[in-house]
């Protein structure tokens, strides 16, 4: 099973959360970026339905594929330290 952390750091002038690249909205404080991490990384781990999906790549190549809505990474929130 995929494993995934949320790290709490400090961005644009107040703080968020970021999962590899990809940052949250900024938060007034810690704790409140904190309870978001926390809320997002619950509804990850929620199964959906088994759909097909359509994206595109870093190359802009259009793939196709059947995703399977009960399989769900486990999740954790890092306070960084």
């Amino acid at each position: 099973m995929t494993r995934i952390t949320y790290e709490i750091v400090e961005h644009d002038g107040g703080w968020a959360y970021k999962l590899g690249d990809v940052y949250s909205e900024t938060f007034a404080s810690r704790s409140q970026a904190y309870e978001a991490a926390k809320a997002a990384a619950t509804e990850q781990q929620l199964a959906g339905r088994t759909e097909g999906i359509i994206y595109q790549d870093e190359k802009g190549e259009w793939h196709e594929e059947v995703v399977d809505g009960r399989d769900r990474p486990e999740t954790d929130v890092s306070t960084g330290g």
